[in-house]
Protein backbone atom coordinates (compact mmCIF):
# COMPACT_ATOMS: atom_id res chain seq x y z
CA UNK A 1 0.00 0.00 0.00
CA UNK A 2 1.42 3.81 -1.07
CA UNK A 3 2.80 5.66 1.81
CA UNK A 4 -0.21 8.24 1.05
CA UNK A 5 -3.16 5.67 1.37
CA UNK A 6 -2.04 4.81 5.02
CA UNK A 7 -1.40 8.11 6.12
CA UNK A 8 -5.46 8.86 5.00
CA UNK A 9 -6.59 5.85 6.61
CA UNK A 10 -4.94 6.56 10.02
CA UNK A 11 -6.69 10.12 8.95
CA UNK A 12 -9.97 8.79 9.48
CA UNK A 13 -9.51 6.85 12.36
CA UNK A 14 -7.96 9.84 13.91
CA UNK A 15 -11.25 12.38 12.83
CA UNK A 16 -13.78 13.67 15.19
CA UNK A 17 -16.77 14.46 14.74
CA UNK A 18 -18.15 17.87 12.93
CA UNK A 19 -19.44 20.82 15.04
CA UNK A 20 -22.15 23.23 13.90
CA UNK A 21 -22.99 27.13 14.27
CA UNK A 22 -25.80 29.15 15.14
CA UNK A 23 -25.98 32.32 13.44
CA UNK A 24 -23.46 34.70 12.66
CA UNK A 25 -20.58 34.77 15.79
CA UNK A 26 -19.14 37.83 17.32
CA UNK A 27 -15.57 36.84 18.86
CA UNK A 28 -13.07 38.30 21.17
CA UNK A 29 -9.16 38.02 20.83
CA UNK A 30 -5.74 38.74 22.57
CA UNK A 31 -4.95 40.86 19.57
CA UNK A 32 -7.92 42.69 18.68
CA UNK A 33 -8.15 45.05 15.55
CA UNK A 34 -9.70 48.27 15.13
CA UNK A 35 -11.80 48.28 11.69
CA UNK A 36 -13.33 51.32 11.69
CA UNK A 37 -13.75 52.82 8.25
CA UNK A 38 -10.67 55.39 7.53
CA UNK A 39 -9.84 57.83 4.66
CA UNK A 40 -8.51 56.16 1.54
CA UNK A 41 -6.60 58.53 -1.29
CA UNK A 42 -8.28 57.74 -4.40
CA UNK A 43 -5.40 58.17 -7.22
CA UNK A 44 -6.68 60.82 -9.92
CA UNK A 45 -7.71 58.79 -13.12
CA UNK A 46 -5.66 60.85 -16.17
CA UNK A 47 -3.41 59.99 -18.94
CA UNK A 48 -0.12 61.95 -18.28
CA UNK A 49 1.84 63.30 -21.24
CA UNK A 50 5.33 64.78 -20.83
CA UNK A 51 7.74 65.47 -23.82
CA UNK A 52 5.98 63.06 -26.15
CA UNK A 53 5.94 60.34 -23.59
CA UNK A 54 2.72 59.59 -22.40
CA UNK A 55 1.58 57.49 -19.45
CA UNK A 56 -1.91 56.31 -17.83
CA UNK A 57 -4.20 54.19 -15.13
CA UNK A 58 -6.83 54.62 -17.28
CA UNK A 59 -7.59 50.69 -16.67
CA UNK A 60 -8.78 48.72 -13.93
CA UNK A 61 -6.23 47.35 -11.27
CA UNK A 62 -4.40 50.16 -11.94
CA UNK A 63 -1.71 52.11 -9.62
CA UNK A 64 -0.08 55.26 -10.47
CA UNK A 65 -0.41 58.93 -8.91
CA UNK A 66 1.64 61.43 -10.30
CA UNK A 67 3.47 60.72 -13.88
CA UNK A 68 7.16 63.81 -14.17
CA UNK A 69 9.83 63.83 -16.43
CA UNK A 70 13.07 64.11 -14.33
CA UNK A 71 15.77 64.94 -16.74
CA UNK A 72 16.25 63.83 -20.71
CA UNK A 73 16.22 60.53 -20.35
CA UNK A 74 14.67 59.69 -17.25
CA UNK A 75 10.90 59.82 -16.01
CA UNK A 76 9.52 59.39 -12.87
CA UNK A 77 6.07 57.10 -11.79
CA UNK A 78 4.91 58.34 -8.30
CA UNK A 79 3.17 55.59 -6.29
CA UNK A 80 1.50 55.74 -3.16
CA UNK A 81 -0.73 53.55 -1.02
CA UNK A 82 -4.01 54.08 -0.43
CA UNK A 83 -3.80 55.17 3.07
CA UNK A 84 -1.43 54.11 6.19
CA UNK A 85 -0.13 52.60 7.97
CA UNK A 86 0.09 49.84 5.73
CA UNK A 87 1.55 46.39 4.86
CA UNK A 88 4.77 46.75 2.54
CA UNK A 89 3.02 45.73 -0.56
CA UNK A 90 4.29 48.90 -2.84
CA UNK A 91 2.17 47.49 -5.84
CA UNK A 92 2.04 49.21 -8.61
CA UNK A 93 0.61 49.28 -12.79
CA UNK A 94 0.61 51.64 -15.21
CA UNK A 95 0.67 52.07 -19.57
CA UNK A 96 3.03 54.11 -20.84
CA UNK A 97 4.10 55.00 -24.28
CA UNK A 98 5.56 57.43 -26.87
CA UNK A 99 4.48 59.11 -29.73
CA UNK A 100 8.15 58.69 -31.17
CA UNK A 101 10.64 55.86 -30.72
CA UNK A 102 12.85 56.16 -27.55
CA UNK A 103 15.37 54.97 -24.74
CA UNK A 104 14.21 56.45 -21.11
CA UNK A 105 14.69 55.23 -17.84
CA UNK A 106 11.59 55.13 -15.47
CA UNK A 107 11.96 55.34 -11.53
CA UNK A 108 9.21 53.56 -9.59
CA UNK A 109 9.57 56.01 -7.01
CA UNK A 110 7.34 55.02 -3.36
CA UNK A 111 6.19 57.03 -1.08
CA UNK A 112 6.24 54.32 1.91
CA UNK A 113 7.49 50.98 2.19
CA UNK A 114 10.15 49.99 -0.13
CA UNK A 115 10.32 48.20 -4.16
CA UNK A 116 8.57 44.57 -3.87
CA UNK A 117 7.27 43.13 -7.01
CA UNK A 118 9.71 42.24 -10.18
CA UNK A 119 7.87 44.30 -12.74
CA UNK A 120 5.54 42.36 -14.90
CA UNK A 121 5.40 43.66 -18.27
CA UNK A 122 2.41 42.86 -20.97
CA UNK A 123 1.53 44.92 -24.07
CA UNK A 124 -2.75 43.23 -24.14
CA UNK A 125 -2.94 43.35 -20.28
CA UNK A 126 -3.24 39.40 -20.71
CA UNK A 127 -0.14 37.70 -21.85
CA UNK A 128 2.79 38.86 -19.12
CA UNK A 129 6.72 38.33 -18.82
CA UNK A 130 8.98 39.33 -15.98
CA UNK A 131 11.00 42.33 -16.69
CA UNK A 132 14.75 40.56 -16.99
CA UNK A 133 16.87 41.58 -13.94
CA UNK A 134 19.70 43.45 -15.56
CA UNK A 135 16.68 46.31 -16.99
CA UNK A 136 15.90 47.13 -13.75
CA UNK A 137 17.75 48.27 -10.18
CA UNK A 138 16.68 49.53 -6.64
CA UNK A 139 20.45 51.25 -6.33
CA UNK A 140 19.46 54.48 -6.05
CA UNK A 141 17.36 54.03 -2.95
CA UNK A 142 15.14 50.70 -1.60
CA UNK A 143 12.37 52.97 -2.31
CA UNK A 144 13.26 53.81 -5.72
CA UNK A 145 13.50 51.41 -8.78
CA UNK A 146 14.93 52.19 -12.28
CA UNK A 147 13.60 50.41 -15.26
CA UNK A 148 15.18 50.64 -18.92
CA UNK A 149 12.39 50.76 -21.24
CA UNK A 150 12.50 50.89 -24.79
CA UNK A 151 8.94 52.92 -25.58
CA UNK A 152 7.13 53.13 -29.02
CA UNK A 153 3.46 54.13 -29.75
CA UNK A 154 1.92 50.62 -28.54
CA UNK A 155 1.11 51.02 -24.91
CA UNK A 156 3.37 48.70 -22.55
CA UNK A 157 1.77 47.90 -18.89
CA UNK A 158 3.68 47.77 -16.04
CA UNK A 159 2.99 46.13 -12.91
CA UNK A 160 3.83 44.57 -9.79
CA UNK A 161 1.88 41.44 -10.59
CA UNK A 162 -0.21 40.28 -13.71
CA UNK A 163 -3.55 42.14 -13.89
CA UNK A 164 -6.53 40.03 -13.03
CA UNK A 165 -9.13 41.76 -12.02
CA UNK A 166 -13.12 42.69 -12.07
CA UNK A 167 -12.97 41.52 -15.67
CA UNK A 168 -11.17 38.44 -15.12
CA UNK A 169 -12.86 36.93 -12.18
CA UNK A 170 -16.23 37.87 -13.94
CA UNK A 171 -15.35 35.67 -17.18
CA UNK A 172 -13.76 32.93 -14.91
CA UNK A 173 -17.25 32.88 -13.30
CA UNK A 174 -18.90 32.53 -16.34
CA UNK A 175 -16.88 29.87 -17.71
CA UNK A 176 -16.89 27.33 -14.37
CA UNK A 177 -20.35 28.17 -14.17
CA UNK A 178 -21.48 25.98 -17.07
CA UNK A 179 -20.27 23.05 -15.38
CA UNK A 180 -23.86 21.25 -14.31
CA UNK A 181 -22.80 21.19 -10.08
CA UNK A 182 -21.64 25.15 -10.79
CA UNK A 183 -23.81 27.60 -9.87
CA UNK A 184 -23.29 31.55 -9.35
CA UNK A 185 -24.97 34.74 -8.04
CA UNK A 186 -24.54 38.30 -6.49
CA UNK A 187 -24.62 37.73 -2.86
CA UNK A 188 -24.43 41.83 -1.91
CA UNK A 189 -22.22 44.65 -2.84
CA UNK A 190 -18.92 46.53 -1.63
CA UNK A 191 -18.40 49.44 -0.07
CA UNK A 192 -18.28 51.08 -3.68
CA UNK A 193 -21.39 49.30 -4.92
CA UNK A 194 -19.49 46.83 -7.13
CA UNK A 195 -21.06 43.02 -7.22
CA UNK A 196 -20.00 40.73 -4.54
CA UNK A 197 -19.44 36.96 -6.58
CA UNK A 198 -20.46 33.82 -5.27
CA UNK A 199 -20.31 29.96 -6.86
CA UNK A 200 -22.25 27.03 -5.54
CA UNK A 201 -20.67 23.66 -5.96
CA UNK A 202 -22.49 20.46 -5.34
CA UNK A 203 -24.06 17.58 -7.41
CA UNK A 204 -27.99 16.78 -6.46
CA UNK A 205 -29.03 18.90 -3.49
CA UNK A 206 -27.29 20.76 -1.04
CA UNK A 207 -29.18 19.25 2.20
CA UNK A 208 -26.96 17.68 4.76
CA UNK A 209 -23.90 18.17 2.48
CA UNK A 210 -20.38 19.00 4.75
CA UNK A 211 -18.78 21.96 2.93
CA UNK A 212 -15.88 23.58 2.26
CA UNK A 213 -15.40 27.03 1.41
CA UNK A 214 -12.24 28.81 -0.82
CA UNK A 215 -12.26 32.02 -0.65
CA UNK A 216 -9.36 34.80 -2.04
CA UNK A 217 -8.03 38.38 -2.79
CA UNK A 218 -8.92 39.70 0.19
CA UNK A 219 -5.70 41.70 -0.43
CA UNK A 220 -5.43 43.27 -4.08
CA UNK A 221 -2.24 42.54 -5.18
CA UNK A 222 -1.84 38.77 -4.40
CA UNK A 223 -2.83 36.91 -7.56
CA UNK A 224 -0.42 34.33 -7.04
CA UNK A 225 -2.84 33.07 -4.43
CA UNK A 226 -5.74 33.51 -6.76
CA UNK A 227 -4.37 31.69 -9.14
CA UNK A 228 -3.96 28.87 -6.95
CA UNK A 229 -7.58 29.09 -5.82
CA UNK A 230 -8.82 28.88 -9.47
CA UNK A 231 -7.22 25.43 -9.81
CA UNK A 232 -8.30 24.16 -6.58
CA UNK A 233 -11.75 24.71 -7.95
CA UNK A 234 -11.67 24.08 -11.31
CA UNK A 235 -9.61 20.32 -10.21
CA UNK A 236 -13.05 20.04 -7.93
CA UNK A 237 -14.98 20.64 -11.23
CA UNK A 238 -13.15 18.04 -13.07
CA UNK A 239 -14.65 15.01 -14.50
CA UNK A 240 -13.13 12.43 -13.00
CA UNK A 241 -14.00 9.20 -10.72
CA UNK A 242 -12.96 11.71 -7.63
CA UNK A 243 -14.36 14.94 -8.30
CA UNK A 244 -17.39 13.36 -9.28
CA UNK A 245 -17.62 11.41 -6.08
CA UNK A 246 -16.70 14.62 -3.93
CA UNK A 247 -19.42 16.74 -5.40
CA UNK A 248 -21.84 14.18 -4.55
CA UNK A 249 -21.02 14.42 -0.84
CA UNK A 250 -20.09 17.44 0.25
CA UNK A 251 -21.10 21.55 -1.20
CA UNK A 252 -18.37 24.12 -2.18
CA UNK A 253 -18.77 28.13 -1.44
CA UNK A 254 -16.72 29.54 -3.68
CA UNK A 255 -16.20 33.77 -3.04
CA UNK A 256 -13.41 34.12 -5.28
CA UNK A 257 -12.99 38.14 -5.19
CA UNK A 258 -13.37 39.42 -1.41
CA UNK A 259 -11.62 42.82 -2.21
CA UNK A 260 -13.31 44.10 -5.68
CA UNK A 261 -13.14 48.16 -4.81
CA UNK A 262 -8.93 46.95 -3.48
CA UNK A 263 -8.57 45.16 -6.50
CA UNK A 264 -10.38 47.77 -9.24
CA UNK A 265 -8.18 51.10 -7.60
CA UNK A 266 -5.23 49.02 -7.45
CA UNK A 267 -4.61 49.05 -4.01
CA UNK A 268 -1.77 48.08 -1.56
CA UNK A 269 -3.36 46.09 0.73
CA UNK A 270 -7.00 47.47 2.46
CA UNK A 271 -10.77 48.23 0.54
CA UNK A 272 -12.40 51.18 0.14
CA UNK A 273 -13.13 51.39 4.06
CA UNK A 274 -8.88 52.06 4.32
CA UNK A 275 -8.78 48.33 6.70
CA UNK A 276 -7.20 45.10 6.07
CA UNK A 277 -10.56 42.99 5.54
CA UNK A 278 -8.31 40.16 7.00
CA UNK A 279 -8.77 41.66 10.16
CA UNK A 280 -12.17 42.74 10.28
CA UNK A 281 -13.58 38.93 11.25
CA UNK A 282 -15.08 39.88 14.71
CA UNK A 283 -17.39 42.34 14.52
CA UNK A 284 -17.48 42.63 10.36
CA UNK A 285 -17.21 46.17 10.22
CA UNK A 286 -16.92 46.48 6.53
CA UNK A 287 -19.32 45.84 4.00
CA UNK A 288 -17.38 42.62 2.53
CA UNK A 289 -17.03 40.24 5.45
CA UNK A 290 -20.42 41.31 6.39
CA UNK A 291 -21.56 40.60 3.37
CA UNK A 292 -19.80 37.04 2.77
CA UNK A 293 -20.03 35.96 6.44
CA UNK A 294 -23.68 36.57 6.67
CA UNK A 295 -24.30 34.67 3.20
CA UNK A 296 -22.00 31.54 4.52
CA UNK A 297 -23.35 31.35 7.53
CA UNK A 298 -27.29 32.00 6.77
CA UNK A 299 -26.98 29.50 3.83
CA UNK A 300 -24.91 26.43 5.23
CA UNK A 301 -27.56 26.70 8.19
CA UNK A 302 -30.10 26.85 6.18
CA UNK A 303 -29.23 23.34 4.10
CA UNK A 304 -27.97 21.71 7.25
CA UNK A 305 -24.14 21.89 6.31
CA UNK A 306 -21.30 21.55 8.58
CA UNK A 307 -18.19 23.75 7.52
CA UNK A 308 -15.09 21.59 8.03
CA UNK A 309 -12.64 23.58 6.12
CA UNK A 310 -12.09 26.86 5.22
CA UNK A 311 -9.32 27.80 2.70
CA UNK A 312 -8.06 31.17 2.22
CA UNK A 313 -5.83 31.98 -0.82
CA UNK A 314 -3.01 34.77 -0.77
CA UNK A 315 0.04 35.55 -1.55
CA UNK A 316 3.78 36.56 0.43
CA UNK A 317 7.58 36.62 -0.08
CA UNK A 318 7.41 32.93 -0.53
CA UNK A 319 4.97 29.35 -0.17
CA UNK A 320 4.14 28.48 2.68
CA UNK A 321 0.68 27.53 5.14
CA UNK A 322 -0.86 29.24 8.30
CA UNK A 323 -2.41 26.79 10.18
CA UNK A 324 -3.93 26.11 13.40
CA UNK A 325 -2.11 24.95 16.36
CA UNK A 326 -2.42 21.32 17.44
CA UNK A 327 -4.29 22.95 21.02
CA UNK A 328 -7.42 23.84 18.49
CA UNK A 329 -8.75 20.82 17.17
CA UNK A 330 -11.04 21.35 14.36
CA UNK A 331 -14.35 18.94 13.71
CA UNK A 332 -11.34 17.06 11.79
CA UNK A 333 -8.05 17.11 13.36
CA UNK A 334 -5.87 16.11 12.34
CA UNK A 335 -6.55 17.03 8.89
CA UNK A 336 -4.10 19.29 7.90
CA UNK A 337 -1.04 17.06 8.90
CA UNK A 338 -2.37 14.22 6.89
CA UNK A 339 -3.32 17.03 3.80
CA UNK A 340 0.00 18.44 3.85
CA UNK A 341 1.86 15.17 3.74
CA UNK A 342 -0.03 14.31 0.95
CA UNK A 343 0.78 17.44 -1.00
CA UNK A 344 4.39 16.20 -0.25
CA UNK A 345 4.51 13.77 -1.42
CA UNK A 346 3.09 15.11 -5.00
CA UNK A 347 5.88 17.06 -5.54
CA UNK A 348 9.96 15.71 -5.18
CA UNK A 349 11.01 19.31 -4.65
CA UNK A 350 8.82 20.75 -2.55
CA UNK A 351 8.37 20.35 1.46
CA UNK A 352 5.07 22.58 2.80
CA UNK A 353 6.19 25.21 4.86
CA UNK A 354 3.73 24.76 7.97
CA UNK A 355 3.76 28.09 10.09
CA UNK A 356 0.80 27.23 13.23
CA UNK A 357 -0.63 29.14 15.68
CA UNK A 358 -3.23 29.81 18.37
CA UNK A 359 -6.45 32.40 18.10
CA UNK A 360 -4.58 35.80 18.36
CA UNK A 361 -6.05 37.62 15.29
CA UNK A 362 -9.52 38.48 14.00
CA UNK A 363 -8.41 36.38 11.02
CA UNK A 364 -10.55 34.22 8.58
CA UNK A 365 -8.19 30.91 10.24
CA UNK A 366 -9.17 31.46 13.19
CA UNK A 367 -12.78 32.99 12.44
CA UNK A 368 -13.84 29.40 10.81
CA UNK A 369 -12.61 27.49 14.14
CA UNK A 370 -13.76 30.09 15.95
CA UNK A 371 -17.39 30.11 13.79
CA UNK A 372 -17.69 26.34 12.51
CA UNK A 373 -15.19 24.23 14.91
CA UNK A 374 -13.32 23.55 11.25
CA UNK A 375 -10.40 23.69 9.57
CA UNK A 376 -8.57 26.91 8.75
CA UNK A 377 -6.05 27.53 6.79
CA UNK A 378 -4.46 30.69 4.98
CA UNK A 379 -3.18 29.26 1.58
CA UNK A 380 -0.48 31.62 0.98
CA UNK A 381 1.55 31.14 -2.33
CA UNK A 382 4.88 33.29 -3.31
CA UNK A 383 5.01 36.29 -5.27
CA UNK A 384 7.40 34.97 -7.90
CA UNK A 385 6.30 31.28 -7.54
CA UNK A 386 6.61 29.56 -11.64
CA UNK A 387 2.98 29.89 -12.25
CA UNK A 388 2.61 26.69 -13.84
CA UNK A 389 3.70 25.05 -10.22
CA UNK A 390 1.20 27.32 -8.43
CA UNK A 391 -1.80 25.80 -10.51
CA UNK A 392 -0.03 22.35 -10.21
CA UNK A 393 0.49 22.70 -6.26
CA UNK A 394 -3.59 24.39 -6.03
CA UNK A 395 -4.59 21.27 -8.07
CA UNK A 396 -2.88 18.93 -5.96
CA UNK A 397 -4.34 20.34 -2.36
CA UNK A 398 -7.75 19.77 -3.94
CA UNK A 399 -7.08 15.89 -4.90
CA UNK A 400 -5.44 15.24 -1.48
CA UNK A 401 -8.64 17.30 0.42
CA UNK A 402 -10.92 15.15 -1.73
CA UNK A 403 -9.17 11.90 -1.29
CA UNK A 404 -9.13 12.31 2.44
CA UNK A 405 -12.85 13.65 3.20
CA UNK A 406 -14.09 11.09 0.82
CA UNK A 407 -12.80 8.25 2.25
CA UNK A 408 -14.23 9.21 5.73
CA UNK A 409 -17.39 9.01 4.31
CA UNK A 410 -17.15 6.24 2.67
CA UNK A 411 -15.70 4.60 6.02
CA UNK A 412 -18.49 5.95 8.11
Amino acid sequence: MKASNILTLVFIILLTSCKSSKGLLFHEYPNPVDTSTKQVMLQKRMEYEVNGVHADNLFEGARLNNFAQVSNTMFRATISPENKPINASAYYALRIWSEEPRDIELELYYTEHEHRYIPKLSYDGIHWINMHESDFDTLKAPNIATLKLNLTKDKLFIAGQELHTMKHVRNWVNKIQKHRDARHSIIGKSKLDMDMHFVDIYNGTPDNKKAIVVMTRQHPPEVTGHYAAESFVEEILANNALSNSFRKQFRVLVYPLMNPDGVNEGHWRHNAGGIDLNRDWAEYKQSEPKVVATHMVKTTEQANNNVVVGLDFHSTQKDLYYTLSDDLKSSIYPFKDFWMRGIDNTFDDYTPDDRPSTLNQPITKTWFYQQFGAEGITYEIGDETPRDFVRAKGKAAAIELMQLLVLREEDK
